[in-house]
């Protein structure tokens, strides 16, 4: 069996710093996978690999399908092949299901694919909206997102779980986003209700992490950390 790799472009700590600009191309970026999330260049929407394709759910509350030449900062993805599976026959909420995925894998140290497909009593999504130069910090931005809300909706959740030692590679603990099945509505997770359905996970043996290296932004823009952690838990 091929080892499991996360494959992930940028990272979150550059991103809530404010280096927004397109630095890969989607279409690279499925070369490395087929469930996974991300943003676009100015911080444009909230990115949905499912399946192998790319969806944008764009800050006007519409998700279109990405042709692969749009670029992004910040992208992570996993060619996603489960090995633990559960099903999930009374409405359960958010922190019920990290739970229960956390002790399904026995423990918080491992980075985690997770999919989770089925029905949504309820779900609360958020989007970015597209910035112009000069960028603000993304925790600024997030104070006037464009936030949705769905009964009864059936979708897919996709995502990682990212273990707290690499908080700023990635968000630490869980980050979701959300795409119905008509691909008509969909972002970045903020809770849910899921009425029924399955979870599918799969642990991560490898981080390939990818950097930007040809982008003189990211590479000479000195990043101010200090309130890092408290401003990942604000956006997210």
């Amino acid at each position: 069996m091929s080892e499991k790799k996360l494959y992930q472009h940028g990272t979150l700590g550059a991103l809530m710093a404010g280096l927004m600009d397109g630095t890969e191309t989607i279409e690279h970026i499925l070369e490395y996978g087929t469930l996974g999330l991300g943003t676009l260049h100015g911080l444009d929407g909230e990115v949905i690999f499912l399946d192998g394709k790319a969806y944008q759910g764009r800050s006007d509350g519409k998700v279109v399908q990405l042709s692969g030449e749009e670029t992004t900062p910040y992208a992570a993805i996993t060619n996603f092949i489960p090995e633990t599976t559960f099903d999930v026959k009374e409405t359960s909420t958010i922190e019920w299901l990290k739970k229960e995925i956390l002790k399904k894998v026995g423990g918080q140290n491992l980075f985690l694919a997770v999919k989770i497909t089925g029905t949504f009593k309820t779900i609360h999504i958020r989007v970015m909206p597209k910035q112009e130069k000069p960028y603000l910090r993304l925790a600024k931005i997030s104070e006037s997102q464009p936030e949705f809300h769905e009964t009864m909706i059936c979708g897919t959740l996709v995502g990682f779980y990212t273990p707290a030692l690499f908080q700023g590679v990635a968000a630490a603990g869980f980050h979701l986003h959300f795409i119905d099945d008509k691909k008509q509505f969909g972002g970045h997770v903020i809770d849910f209700e899921l009425a029924n359905g399955t979870v599918e996970l799969s642990k991560m043996e490898s981080l390939n992490q990818h950097f930007p290296i040809n982008d003189p932004t990211f590479v000479e823009t000195e990043i101010d950390y200090a309130n890092l952690e408290k401003e990942i838990q604000q956006a997210e």
